[in-house]
């Protein structure tokens, strides 16, 4: 096995494994089995950003008692249509699972509900929730962001100083003939993850991704220093100004800033803030209509000729709808210098 050719898993021996290694970190079987679906459904997209590739971040935050990984949610406000959650300074995924299972009962009551998250870790995918949420005919707007209140890492549009996280917002929507609609980004032109695995790597980036200390665009990570440079918006100043307004309602509207308890969260959740918004697609016509001209309009865009260079033109959520049915079928790929690391967490040795 090596990088080129890495080892292929299935689904459950890679939950089985997950479990194990937050088990022997000190989780309790219901979180380690919560975060170990997260994860693995999020390989299976082949969002691997999001996926096994977070476990060891989680168990050193455990170590540094950042990461409460016992810790259950508990409900700080409640209305009818709205609730603020914290997460008790546990996995992010127990308590975003926690919220989304509530916001749904309150939609499913009134038409609408929101609600916010602070006091977590990482919570992971935010399309997994969106796609939890279209199984019950509900259409949801998901922002997350305050990973920039300790240590910005996305530079605002036109300047050279780093000034927010990445700040990711996911919108679903439920579909009748195929997967749900599915939009899940970071506002930055790509995930940290990738610009921390090219710096470890010594490789270049795509160009427009970052910038180097004046503002300038570079393709070379290590031009990101302690004097600016950092990661760019997705789009230039439209995608920041959708960053903004995810930092807004990620962060500031939760609050999360009057939660912080330092160590707990460390860096870069201590700040983070998320907010859910999710509602009937029903409210003001027959879900069955809402169906038909959802319906309607994937055949529209899936009828549509494709550029050169295309093969179709697909929707959002479609090409990781097409990556778990593949991995399903023939594996989970992880990169052998993980797969080491992950097996030495378990306490064996990697073969």
């Amino acid at each position: 096995m090596n990088a080129s050719h890495p080892m292929l898993v299935t689904a459950a021996q890679l939950d089985e494994m997950i479990v194990t290694i937050l088990l022997r970190a000190g989780a309790s079987p219901a979180n380690a089995n919560c975060v170990a679906s997260h994860l693995v459904k999020a390989n299976l997209r082949g969002v691997d950003t999001h996926g096994v590739w977070q476990l060891p971040g989680y168990v050193s935050a455990i170590e540094r008692k950042e990461l409460l990984p016992q810790a259950s949610p508990h409900l700080l406000r409640d209305t009818p249509v709205s609730a603020l959650l914290s997460g008790s300074w546990g996995f992010g995924q127990v308590a975003a699972l926690e919220a989304t299972q509530q916001a749904i009962r309150k939609a499913q009551m009134s038409g609408i509900s929101i609600i916010s998250i602070v006091q977590s870790h990482h919570i992971g995918r935010l399309g997994e929730y969106a796609e939890l949420a279209a199984q019950y005919g509900l259409i949801s707007i998901i922002w997350a962001s305050g990973l920039g209140e300790e240590k910005p890492v996305v530079v605002p549009y036109g300047g050279a100083k780093p000034l927010f996280g990445t700040n990711p917002i996911a919108i679903g929507m439920p579909a009748s003939d195929g997967p749900p609609i599915i939009v899940d980004f970071a506002t930055s032109a790509t995930s940290g993850v990738k610009i921390i695995e090219a710096l470890r790597k010594g490789v270049a980036v795509k160009p427009g991704w970052i910038v180097d200390k004046q503002g300038n665009a570079t393709t070379d990570p290590s031009q990101i220093t302690e004097e600016g440079g950092g990661q760019v918006a997705f789009g230039g100043h439209k995608g920041y100004a959708l960053m903004l307004a995810t930092e807004i309602i990620g962060r500031i509207l939760s609050g999360a800033d009057n939660f912080v308890e330092p160590p707990k969260g460390g860096y870069p959740f201590s700040h983070q803030g998320a907010t859910m918004i999710f509602f009937q697609a029903d409210l003001f016509q027959p879900l069955e209509s809402y169906y038909a001209q959802t319906s309607d309009l994937r055949q529209r865009v899936k009828a549509t000729l494709p550029a050169t260079g295309f093969k179709e033109v697909s929707l959002p959520g479609d090409p990781e709808a097409c990556t778990r049915a593949v991995r399903e079928r023939e594996g989970i790929p992880i990169p052998e210098d993980l797969w080491q690391t992950l097996t030495r967490l378990t306490g064996g040795t990697a073969s």
